[in-house]
């Protein structure tokens, strides 16, 4: 569950609710293309901005139409109680596994994460990813951390975002963190930028963006590099460079992803939560443009 691709989709909707119908197509595709695990409500998924009916509601569809492919539910939250309720929602519905990021208003310590996920993993019965995502939750973990965590019970795999541009020092640091934990932990890359990077340079998994829309490219991107043709990996991904351009001009990928959804008429429009806006204009036709050229499937 914690190697290979796990796909992480949108979770479509607007200001009446979860859009039910275009989610399942969207968990549909990916388990036809035969993606190693589902992550639902992942930074992707917009967890943070839906409350806690409406993760149920979610992470219960996801299961149902996911089948025999495992789901990951996101259970970030501010505090502690809340996350406790988002995992045992989780567990309730069947998810196989959780990933959790430390979401704060105030920065957060390292005690306090540490804290955090003390707290979590004493209260489950699935394993645990560590989301590692400095970029939303502003706060960095240490690898030091990284090793004290991944001592706690259930913890089986690191989110990490993203590894160094070179290769050589791609696998150095990912060497460094291997180190400090447990053969059982799994090292994860994300960053879809830098995932043939992190894969070629031995992280286990890609918790992937485009992954969770267009699952056959990322899986062929992720299929090369565990069979160790490292030039073909990287082919693959420099040959999305114009994609992964456009996710660094507007802040990310969520709102390139969502136009995306949009334009191969997998949801509505709008299917991000206000304020989130999906691309639009000239963002939007330049992305038509590109998708048209690139075929991704």
């Amino acid at each position: 569950m914690f190697s290979g691709l796990s796909a992480f989709p949108l979770t479509p909707m607007n200001e009446s609710g979860i859009d039910e119908a275009a989610f399942a197509r969207l968990i549909d595709r990916l388990v036809a293309a035969g993606v190693d695990s589902i992550g639902a409500l992942g930074s992707t998924g917009s967890y943070a901005y839906l409350n806690r009916a409406e993760r149920e509601q979610v992470t219960q569809l996801a299961v149902a139409q996911a089948g025999k492919v495992p789901v990951i539910v996101g259970i970030g939250a501010l505090r502690t109680r809340d996350v406790l309720d988002a995992a045992e929602d989780a567990q309730k519905a069947g998810a196989s596994g959780v990933l959790l990021a430390p979401m704060s208003y105030q920065k957060l310590s390292e005690d306090e994460v540490f804290g955090l996920f003390d707290s979590v993993t004493r209260h489950l019965s699935v394993p645990l990813c560590v989301y590692d995502n400095p970029t939303t939750t502003h706060f960095e973990f240490s690898d030091e951390l990284h090793g004290r965590i991944a001592q706690l019970p259930n913890v089986r795999s690191i989110k990490i975002p993203g590894v160094p541009v070179e290769p050589e020092a791609a696998k150095a640091r990912v060497d460094r963190l291997r180190a400090l934990i447990p053969s059982h932990v799994t090292i994860g890359v994300s960053g879809d930028v830098l995932a043939a990077t992190g894969l070629n340079a031995g992280c286990d998994a890609w918790y992937s963006v485009i992954g969770g829309l267009f699952p056959r490219t990322a899986l062929a991107i992720t299929r090369a590099a565990q069979s160790g043709d490292v030039h073909q990996a990287m082919r693959l991904s420099e040959r999305l460079q114009p994609l992964w351009e456009l996710f660094g001009q507007y802040g990310g990928s969520l709102r390139v992803m969502a136009a995306a959804a949009e334009l191969q008429g997998l949801t509505e429009s709008p299917c991000l939560p206000l304020p989130l806006k999906a691309l639009d204009g000239p963002g939007k036709q330049k992305l038509a443009t590109l998708l048209e050229a690139l075929e991704l499937t």
